[in-house]
């Protein structure tokens, strides 16, 4: 049985964990060469959830991030 650890320590993992606390709006910008806007909801070890303005709500794999950034 594979299990994935989700590792609280990684600074990556730290730092999604607040700017979901933050509520903070964040533009991620997908290998697709796409940018989402959102509030991050959650995050799992494979993915995370954001909801844009018009409260709909987007699961990105992590694999697809480039990069994310907090918009401001």
């Amino acid at each position: 049985m594979a299990t994935t650890d989700f590792d609280t320590s990684l600074p990556s993992i730290r730092q999604v964990q607040n700017l979901i606390k933050q509520a903070a709006v964040v533009e991620f910008k997908l290998v697709t060469g796409d940018l989402l806007t959102g509030k991050i909801l959650w995050q799992d070890p494979g993915c995370v959830c954001i909801v844009d303005e018009n409260s709909q709500q987007t699961t990105i794999w992590k694999q697809a991030i480039v990069y994310l950034q907090p918009k401001g």
